[in-house]
């Protein structure tokens, strides 16, 4: 069964109290949290571990780093920041952290050496996670590039540890309108296509809600991703990531069109 979930983070207009509160108003099953502005310190920590107990609400995961690109110190100074991540789902019992994978830009003089050097970077995090017990989910993301189903393929294969899996973003393919430029789709991509192939090394899904003002989303097909994640057995969480693109309804309102469209499209595709 598909269980619903929720990105939280610090937002302008409410702290990270308040979202794991409305996390357990709308009735989810998890939450997961970006770690922007998260607290490090063990008090800090152990404050939001005890509200999210409160709550009922499973961690799924912590989003942590925004890939390995850059120097060779850019690059050693984002593992070692990997790795308090790492440490910090070890306190929070959380079973897994988020890293970005993307593929190299089109003008990159070396895109080998550029997946290369992701690659070992992203072995070097792993290793230290596996020993805490922790895995390491590759999120289809920039940077370099957004990348495409075979580009994540090619990623796991190349990094090749068993606490390494796939964290499936439903709008951060390359030509997806979710992507960069944002709001155009390339009729000649198949974002689809790219889901189906990486669904089944998916441990979590992050469904993006951009335009839910219908009570329904727009920009993307939910439903049709259901079924692809069915057809592979998925059992895991809809992380809704929510990104407005022009809403009239309120952060709240859309919030709760938005659970309770995944929660009906669960049930149409899942027949629970």
């Amino acid at each position: 069964m598909l269980k619903i979930s929720m990105q939280a983070r610090t937002r302008p207009d409410s702290s990270l109290e308040w979202q794991i509160d409305f996390a357990k108003r709308l009735g989810l099953d998890m939450i997961d949290f970006h770690l922007g502005n998260f607290p490090r310190d063990p008090e800090g920590m152990m404050q939001i571990k005890h509200r999210v107990l409160r709550a009922g609400l499973p961690i799924g995961y912590l989003g942590s780093g925004g890939g390995y690109t850059g120097t060779d110190a850019e690059i050693a100074a984002r593992i070692e920041s990997d790795k308090q991540d790492v440490d910090a789902a070890v306190f929070l019992g959380a079973p897994l952290i988020r890293l970005m994978s993307g593929r190299p830009k089109l003008d990159d003089p070396d895109p080998e050496t550029t997946s290369a050097r992701s690659a070992a970077a992203f072995r070097q995090t792993a290793d230290y996670a596996a020993a805490r017990g922790i895995f390491v989910g590759l999120q289809n993301h920039p940077p370099p590039a957004a990348p495409r189903g075979e580009d994540i393929l090619r990623m796991l294969e190349a990094v090749d540890r068993p606490n390494v899996t796939h964290i499936m973003d439903t709008g951060q393919w390359w030509g997806s309108i979710g992507a960069d430029p944002r709001g155009q789709f390339d009729p000649d991509v198949d974002i689809y296509e790219y889901m189906a192939q990486t669904a089944p090394h998916a441990s979590s899904v992050r469904a993006k809600i951009y335009r839910i003002d219908s009570g329904k989303e727009e920009w993307l097909d939910h439903e049709r991703i259901a079924r692809i994640l069915y057809d592979v057995g998925y059992n895991g969480a809809l992380c809704i990531c929510f990104e407005g693109q022009g809403n009239k309804s309120s952060y709240e309102d859309c919030m709760r069109m938005a659970v309770a469209h995944l929660r009906q499209v669960a049930a149409e595709v899942y027949g629970v």
